[in-house]
């Protein structure tokens, strides 16, 4: 035990994450999609529904390729920075499983669609550069159930080939991460990427990505010597939380097998058991020479002109880091907002557009975040379905900046121009009028109402002449209450010209 001193450690993980495509059908038939479309909420479809005589392996069946499928995963390879092939092809990884009738799995060997990517995210610790090793493109296989519908115990397994056969893109980062909390990170800006792009729906509790971390860590002896441990994988896991909770035992697992055992393991994989918040080998890592891959013989090569891929590169955009980013830099927003407006696409689009006639850009975020948001919530609708135009929303910023209305009225507001079916542009400041919410400039009102104040010399005005700054909000709340929609902005402007 001795020799067994840990004197430092350096942790090394890298990961493998299964996105699955929404297309509309599968990768090499025309079946419909079934797992990729589906939505969170949707009824579950019928066992085995999602199949034909190619998900089934039948003799004579031929494969043919989903070129959208394809695609989306250019537009991915594209956003982690890889270089696309030009020239790729299809290869058969043999293996025998219930869930996969033809007993290979076409996938994608040594020539991967996507390759030498790299993303730049930054984090706690600082930037951080994550290279992509690759991104192929092969098909999932089905499920293997051991409950019976219903919940009903069984001694035997049951097969759902529903999702065989769905479009499967396979990202392989290098081991750049070096904590648990940076794979958890990663693991959620990559869902945001593939949302943003559109080319997968992203939703884990549906089975759209799955995570598998590759850990090792670098001991560092009493003496000064370094030793390995073996390369772990931990297989499908499917929520942000767990992933780091998983990535975060089987370090200090591996740590503490070989303190007291001397082991440093072997290459192989674990599962993760959730009661126990604890991984548990499953079986020794197999080799790639143990599935005996060779080019798949029915199907073509992908060859990938310039012009096509131009054509991917322009539906692209501005990515959600890249966007996040500007928000910060060059439009003071908040981490926090920045995050929300850059998460997703749509949302960030009816910002944009809101943002071209409209003075201050926080003010517009505010309004976007914090009271559309509600009304959306109420509707359990995007913000962008609520019905209100960006115009509308500039115009409602603009109105408050111009201390036209308060910013207390945006809510009511809104809510009136829904009801009412008022959401062409430029009806919002007449709207505000109807309502009474336009606010008064007049001061005469105002120093009537301020000279009421002094008269009564309650605690408040005592405070603010004593020098306590902090009174002038309730001595402004004050003047607020006589009843008229005074204009806040000139209430204190007054009161501050009254009292000295």
């Amino acid at each position: 035990m001795a020799d067994r001193v840990v004197q430092s450690y350096k942790v090394l993980v890298g990961l493998e994450i299964h996105v699955q495509l929404a297309t509309k059908s599968k990768m090499f038939t025309g079946v419909a999609n079934a797992s990729g479309a589906a939505k969170p909420g949707d009824p579950p479809a019928e066992p085995n529904s999602a199949v034909d005589p190619v998900i089934l392996g039948l003799p004579g069946v031929l494969p043919v390729m989903n070129k959208k499928a394809v695609e989306y995963s250019i537009m991915a390879g594209l956003a982690l920075g890889c270089k696309i092939a030009k020239h790729t092809k299809w290869d058969r990884k043999s293996y025998y499983y219930p869930d996969l009738p033809k007993n290979y799995q076409i996938s994608q060997y040594d020539m991967p669609l996507c390759y030498e990517g790299a993303y730049e995210m930054q984090t706690e610790d600082g930037p951080l550069a994550v290279r992509i090793r690759r991104a192929h493109l092969e098909e999932d296989a089905g499920k293997l159930l051991h409950d019976a519908p219903g919940g009903y115990a069984i001694d035997y397994s049951i097969v759902d080939l529903n999702r065989a056969g769905t479009p499967l893109l396979e990202i392989v980062t290098e081991p750049d991460f070096t904590t648990p909390k940076q794979v958890a990170q990663f693991a959620a800006e990559l869902q945001k990427m593939v949302q943003f792009l559109g080319v997968s729906e992203g939703q884990m509790q549906m089975g759209h990505m799955r995570f598998e971390p590759n850990i090792n860590v670098h001991i560092t002896t009493g003496d000064g010597k370094v030793v390995k441990t073996a390369i772990t994988e931990i297989k499908n896991l499917n929520s942000f939380s767990v992933l780091e909770r998983a990535t975060a035992y089987e370090v200090q697992r591996q740590i503490n097998q070989w303190v007291e055992t001397g082991s440093l393991g072997k290459k192989s994989t674990y599962g993760w058991d959730e009661p126990t918040e604890s991984t548990f080998h499953q079986r020794d890592k197999e080799e790639a020479d143990d599935y005996r891959y060779f080019p798949d013989p029915d199907l073509v090569p992908v060859e990938v002109s310039e012009s096509w891929l131009m054509e991917l590169k322009s539906q692209i955009g501005e990515l959600p880091a890249a966007r996040k980013k500007r928000y910060v830099e060059a439009l003071g927003l908040s981490v926090a907002d920045a995050n929300t407006l850059a998460g997703d696409r749509e949302t960030g689009n009816f910002y944009e557009v809101a943002l071209k006639g409209a003075k201050d850009p926080k003010r517009v975020s505010n309004l976007l975040i914090n009271v559309l948001a509600t009304l959306a919530n109420k509707k359990s609708t995007p913000v962008y379905g609520l019905g209100i135009l960006p115009a509308n929303l500039t115009e409602v910023a603009n109105l408050i900046d111009q201390n036209q209305i308060a910013a207390s009225s945006a809510l009511p507001l809104f809510e009136k121009a829904l009801t009412s079916g008022l959401i062409a542009p430029a009806t919002m400041a007449d709207l505000a009028k109807d309502l009474g919410l336009i606010q008064s400039t007049d001061t005469g009102p105002v120093d009537a109402a301020i000279d009421v104040l002094i008269a009564e010399n309650g605690k408040t005005l005592q405070d603010y002449k004593g020098g306590k700054q902090s009174a002038l909000g309730g001595l402004i709340g004050a003047v607020m209450k006589s009843g008229k929609r005074f204009n806040p902005k000139i209430v204190a402007e007054r009161l501050k010209a009254k009292l000295g």
